[in-house]
């Protein structure tokens, strides 16, 4: 056997784990904090798989009081928007990790607006994003957003 001939061999056979686990199953990760488990909610906050984190749809709800705040579609954005990132750091990462989201509002109006306010939680790398108007929000929110991160280990 030559020299390169053991050489690919010796690649093969150390590849077979790597190749193994890429074929293999995801792991999957159902996040949801204590408070969220106690409410009962028919969903997860987010679902891991592998490196990437989707986040369930978040609305300007006070996790203080569990009711939506006060103020229109302003406060409502801010408190959309924190609550992301309050969640995203919950679970050791941050808003820097979002690389998608997907924004729904009550009246396509409001998009300037939110866009005022969503600009201060990103470092001018922002996510790819898309939006849509829709009518029926839970809550009666002016706005609901979900977002998709890569994260590490």
């Amino acid at each position: 056997m030559s020299h390169r001939t053991s050489a690919i061999l010796v690649l093969a056979l150390l590849s077979l784990p790597m190749l193994a686990q890429a074929g293999g199953k995801p792991e999957v990760t159902f996040i949801n904090s204590d408070k969220a488990k106690a409410a009962g909610y028919p969903f997860s906050q987010a679902v891991r798989v592998d490196h990437t984190l989707y986040l369930s749809g978040q609305i300007g709800v006070d996790p203080a009081t569990g009711k939506l705040v006060d103020g229109g579609i302003g406060n409502e954005s801010r408190q959309t928007m924190d609550n992301i990132r309050d969640l995203l750091k919950e679970h050791g990462h941050s808003m820097s990790d979002i690389v998608k989201c997907t924004v729904m509002l009550a009246d396509i109006k409001e998009w300037p607006a939110f866009n005022e306010v969503y600009r201060g939680y990103f470092n001018n790398r922002f996510p790819a994003r898309s939006a849509f108007a829709g009518s029926g929000l839970a809550l009666d929110a002016r706005v609901e957003v979900e977002c998709l991160a890569v994260v590490g280990d």
